[in-house]
C-alpha cells in the first residue's frame, strides 16, 4: 500500500474547525500525526490532502490508527509542508528562559521553526499539574484549580486551550481568566473569594513580554510567588515525558471542570481601594489630574477603565489600549526609546499631568511627568525609593548590578537607606530581597532597571500595575492638602539625583552551538554614550 503522510492526515483535521490537540473529541485520528516512531518510510505515492476528506479520515480513524501501529503508515511530509517539529526533534530544556519557559509559536519567520506548539502547551501543563501536586504534597485524589491567563499575543487563545485540556485531562480543573495581567495571576493564588473559585493552587500566564509576535511563552506562580529555575526545569523534564509517552497513547477525556472568571475586575477593584485607603477613604482622590496610559496593544488597558476613572482620573488621550497581537504601534516595553517618545508625545500633547506606559504583560512599567521628563530606569528606582523609605525609613534596597553610582549615593545620602547590588534578572533580586529579610537585615523593595519592581508589602510581586499605584497613592496623599498639585510631588522626590551616562544595552547575537562556546548562555554587552 502506498505510504500515509501523517502530517498531511493532521493538516486535513487541522482544516476543520477544532483545536489541534492528541485528545480533540471530534477528531480521534489525531494524534496519528505524532506517532512517528514506530512508523517506516514506505516508497511510494503520498496521500495528499485532495485524494480524501476529513470526514473520510475521521470516520475510519480506528484502522489508521491501529495500521500506523503496524509501522504501514509513513511520516513523509516534506520539510517545506511546516515549521512544525516533531516528537523527535522536541528539545523541551531550550524552551527555559531563566524563571520562564519562551519559545516560538507562530510560523513564518525566517530561522525561527516553531517549538513552541499546542501539543508542547498541552504536555506542559500536565507537568505543572504534576509538580504541583506534588509540592502541595497531595495524592493523586486531590483536584487541583490552576487560574490560566494571557496577554494579547496572537497564539494566546490556542495555547489557552492546549493549557486547558492539558490540565482538565489530568483531572485537575482550570480558572480562565482570558485576557489578564502577569501580577493578576499570582494574585489569585491568595486572593480569598469563593465565588470566582479563589483562591486558586497555582497559576499560569500564556506571555513573552515584549518579545516579536511569533513567540510566546509560560510563567508559573503559587501562592509563595513565581517558580525558579530549578522548578522550570524539573517541570520540563517531567514534560518532555509526558510528550515522550502522549505518542503511544489513544484519547483521554476531560475530567476537570473548566470554569469562566472575571478576575481582573477582582484585581483591578483591589488596586482602586490601594488609592483611596492612602487618601483617607475618599471617592475619587484623582479628580481633576489629568493621567494618560499607553498600554502598548497589550493587556494594561483595564488600567484606564477600570483603575484611573473609578478614582476620577481624566484619561483622554490614552492609546493603544486595544490589544493586538501584533504590536502595530511600537514594542510594548518601557525601555525601549520608541515607546518612552509615544508617552511622551502623549503627555505633551494632551497637557497631561502625568503619563503611565506598561509592557505587554504589565509587570512592568515607567512614567513621565507633566514635562515630559521620563520616569524610569535609574530615576524610577529614586522615585520609589523615596517613596518607600519614607514609609520604612533605612530600609535596605535592592536593584540589579547595573544600576548606576549617582543611585547609591542618593539612596544612602540623601534618603538615608541602604542600596544593596545584585546580578541582573528580576527573579534574581526579588529572591535577594527575601534572603536578605530572612537574615534579619529589612528591605522592602527590590527592583531592576528594566522595570520590574516588587515590594515586601505587595507578597514580593513583580507587578508594575501596583508600582504605579504607589505613584498615585503619593498623588492623591498629597492631593487632600493640596487640590491643585500635578505630578511635580512626584518630580520633586527624585530631585539630587545624580544623573548617569545614558547606557545602551546592545545584545548580541550568539552560536550557541560554536565548538568554543560549548552551548553556553547568551552574551550582553554594554556600553555607555
Amino acid at each position: 500500500m502506498a505510504a500515509l503522510s501523517a502530517k498531511v492526515i493532521q493538516n486535513a483535521f487541522l482544516a476543520q474547525d477544532g483545536p489541534r490537540t492528541r485528545h480533540n473529541p471530534r477528531y480521534t485520528c489525531d494524534f496519528c500525526a505524532l506517532n512517528t516512531r514506530s512508523m517506516h518510510s514506505v516508497q511510494g505515492c503520498r496521500l495528499s490532502l485532495a485524494d480524501t476528506s476529513a470526514k473520510w479520515l475521521n470516520t475510519t480513524s480506528t484502522a489508521w490508527i491501529s495500521f500506523g501501529k503496524q509501522g504501514n503508515i509513513s511520516c513523509n511530509a516534506t520539510q517545506g509542508a511546516s515549521d512544525v517539529l516533531s516528537i523527535d526533534k522536541v528539545d523541551f530544556l531550550k524552551l527555559q528562559n531563566g524563571s520562564d519557559i519562551r519559545g516560538v509559536a507562530i510560523a513564518g519567520v525566517e530561522g525561527e521553526p516553531v517549538n513552541l506548539t499546542e501539543l508542547v502547551a498541552e504536555a506542559i501543563a500536565t507537568a505543572f499539574a504534576a509538580w504541583l501536586l506534588n509540592k502541595k504534597k497531595a495524592d493523586g485524589l486531590r483536584r487541583l484549580r490552576i487560574s490560566v491567563g494571557h496577554d494579547s499575543r496572537i497564539s494566546a487563545h490556542k495555547l489557552q486551550n492546549a493549557i486547558t485540556h492539558g490540565i482538565t485531562a489530568a483531572g485537575h480543573d482550570v480558572l480562565q481568566f482570558g485576557l489578564a495581567s502577569t501580577p493578576a495571576m499570582f494574585n489569585s493564588t491568595l486572593t480569598e473569594d469563593a465565588i470566582n473559585h479563589c483562591p486558586a493552587d497555582g497559576g499560569i500566564m500564556i506571555t513573552a513580554s515584549h518579545l516579536p509576535y511569533n513567540r510566546n511563552g509560560f510563567k508559573f506562580f503559587t501562592s509563595d510567588g513565581g517558580l525558579n529555575k530549578t522548578d522550570i526545569k524539573d517541570i520540563l523534564e517531567r514534560a518532555s515525558k509526558v510528550y515522550e509517552e502522549s505518542a503511544h497513547c489513544g484519547k483521554q477525556e476531560q475530567t476537570g471542570v473548566v470554569t469562566h472568571v472575571d478576575y481582573m475586575s477582582i484585581y483591578a477593584s483591589d488596586l482602586v481601594q490601594a488609592v483611596r485607603k492612602s487618601a483617607g477613604n475618599k471617592e475619587k482622590p484623582l479628580e481633576g489630574l489629568h493621567i494618560v496610559v499607553d498600554a502598548g496593544n497589550g493587556a494594561g488597558g483595564f488600567f484606564v477603565d477600570k483603575v484611573l476613572k473609578p478614582l476620577g482620573a481624566v484619561t483622554d488621550g490614552s492609546q493603544f489600549l486595544e490589544p493586538d497581537g501584533l504590536f502595530p504601534n511600537h514594542i510594548p516595553n518601557p525601555e525601549d526609546k520608541a515607546a518612552m517618545e509615544a508617552i511622551t508625545q502623549a503627555v505633551l500633547n494632551n497637557k497631561a499631568d502625568l503619563g503611565i506606559i506598561f509592557d505587554t504583560d504589565v509587570d512592568r512599567s515607567a512614567a513621565v511627568d507633566s514635562s515630559g521628563r521620563e520616569l524610569n530606569r535609574n530615576r524610577l528606582i529614586a522615585l520609589m525609593s523615596a517613596i518607600v523609605l519614607e514609609e520604612h525609613p533605612g530600609t535596605t534596597v535592592v536593584t540589579d548590578s547595573v544600576t548606576s553610582d549617582g543611585l547609591t549615593a542618593f539612596i544612602e545620602k540623601k534618603l538615608g537607606g541602604k542600596h544593596h547590588r545584585f546580578k541582573r534578572g528580576y527573579k534574581n533580586v526579588i529572591d535577594e530581597a527575601i534572603r536578605l529579610n530572612s537574615t534579619g537585615e529589612e528591605s522592602h523593595l527590590a527592583m531592576e532597571t528594566s522595570g520590574h519592581g516588587a515590594l515586601k508589602e505587595n507578597h514580593w510581586l513583580d507587578d508594575g500595575a501596583y508600582t504605579m499605584v504607589k505613584l498615585l497613592n503619593k498623588l492623591a496623599g498629597a492631593r487632600t492638602l493640596n487640590p491643585n498639585i500635578g505630578s511635580k510631588v512626584l518630580t520633586d522626590l527624585v530631585e539630587g539625583l545624580e544623573e548617569a551616562a545614558v547606557t545602551v544595552e546592545i545584545r548580541l547575537k550568539i552560536d550557541q552551538n560554536h565548538a568554543d562556546l560549548k552551548g553556553g548562555p547568551s552574551v550582553t554587552m554594554e556600553s555607555q554614550s
